[in-house]
């Protein structure tokens, strides 16, 4: 685990990472030139515009997708520079993984679903730690259930227990709350909270929810591939005053030849 010149252990980061897809008149720059420090034991929240670069960051950091340029470092591992077998091994062992899709094997129960990384990997579960994870997830009376006797709640719920049972660095978390209700989604992110604070987890989450944003301690806004501004201590409230303040300094400005929008003759006298 690298530190910052504070002393402060970094979970992640990425620094001056470019991310192009395509060439030509179809070329897109995903991300430019980005720079993020992601601590250990903090929450972080991405959010930007539907084609800010949010989930392309996170893509890169995780090692999902490789960068152009620049590079990612997750503990003290640069991953832009591993070969494909590292680059398995330390998604597998360092990295955990919540995505909107719940992604969970229907013929296995709650708690074959929470072990199966370390199954993969050939590990057990530290019995002291199985017993924490699952008291957190609130799902001890669950665990012989499959996910189709589940909830969403309940199943977005084993897939953060799944993340969280390797130890890992670092979590990525994509719109896990997205195909929920507010009230399970709520449960959900008050259990990504609790393991932020109460077991040093860390926690990089992409959203477009400013109430999903209020539980993280940081939020780092994207726009164009660039991150334009951040916040510490968010709240629903502040978060939506810097998207509204985000998306009138990056709205297109209307070229001379472009008419003025109607607005009714009572409302221009």
């Amino acid at each position: 685990m690298t530190a910052t010149k504070a002393g402060e252990p970094i979970a992640a980061r990425a620094d001056e990472v470019w991310k192009v897809y395509g060439s030509g008149e179809a070329k897109v720059v995903a991300l430019r030139g980005v720079s993020a420090t992601f601590l250990q034991g903090c929450f972080t929240a991405i959010m930007g515009p539907s084609g800010s670069g949010k989930s392309t960051l996170m893509h890169c950091l995780a090692g999902l997708d490789r960068v152009d340029r620049g590079t990612v470092h997750v503990g003290g591992t640069e991953v832009s520079g591993l070969g494909d077998k590292a680059l398995t091994r330390l998604r597998r062992d360092r990295v955990g993984f919540i995505f909107q899709q719940f992604n969970l094997l229907p013929t296995l129960s709650a708690a074959e679903n929470i072990r199966l990384p370390l199954d993969i990997a050939g590990r057990k579960p530290d019995p002291q730690w199985w017993d924490i994870v699952i008291d957190t997830v609130g799902l001890r009376d669950r665990l012989s259930h499959r996910p189709s006797q589940l909830s969403g709640g309940q199943q977005q719920r084993v897939a953060c227990a799944r993340a969280l049972i390797g130890r890992p660095d670092v979590i990525f978390a994509d719109e896990p709350t997205g195909n929920l209700d507010s009230r399970s989604g709520a449960e959900v992110l008050s259990f990504l909270r609790a393991s932020v604070r109460e077991h040093n987890q860390t926690i990089v989450m992409v959203t477009h929810d400013p109430v999903a944003a209020g539980y993280a301690d940081r939020v780092v806004f994207l726009a164009d591939g660039e991150i334009v501004d951040e916040l510490t201590g968010p709240t629903p409230e502040s978060v939506l005053d810097t998207m509204k303040r985000l998306d009138t300094l990056t709205a297109p400005v209307p070229s001379p030849t472009t008419p003025p929008p109607f607005i009714g003759l009572k409302a221009a006298l």
